[in-house]
């Protein structure tokens, strides 16, 4: 009988999760833009490289974005405007919870997010 409650309760939190996910709003870069690489690594060094590592390998203050766990079938580009947006929790590593980062606009998080997958292609992460 334990385990029976023990599925509902997880059940339950479970779509608790899923319904707070779709309440939640994406942010979305200007129709039509072309994200650029070039401007993302600006944008990337001035807002995330301190704690992420001015080469993308991490840092004593949060993870490197050249790890498989940030390839694209797993984090995808919404999981970079999420968590610029909303912060994100600690669940991959043990750096803490991720604070949201104000001033940060969907069209420099696509930015950013195409030097982070170019950066990727080259180390060899994603292909």
């Amino acid at each position: 009988m334990k385990t029976g409650w023990i599925i509902i309760a997880a059940a339950t939190v479970l779509l608790s999760a899923a319904a707070a996910a779709q309440s939640m709003q994406v942010p979305q870069p200007t129709p039509g833009l072309k994200p650029n690489p070039v401007a993302g690594k600006k944008i990337y060094g001035a807002h995330c490289a301190q704690c992420h590592g001015a080469d993308l390998r991490g840092s004593t203050q949060g993870p490197p974005f050249l790890h498989p766990v940030y390839v694209p079938s797993h984090h995808g580009d919404v999981a970079f405007q999420l968590a610029v947006r909303n912060g994100s929790r600690r669940h991959h590593w043990n750096f803490g919870d991720m604070a949201p980062v104000a001033g940060i606009s969907a069209d420099e998080v696509a930015h950013i997010t195409a030097y982070v997958r170019a950066e990727q292609r080259k180390a060899g992460v994603i292909r």
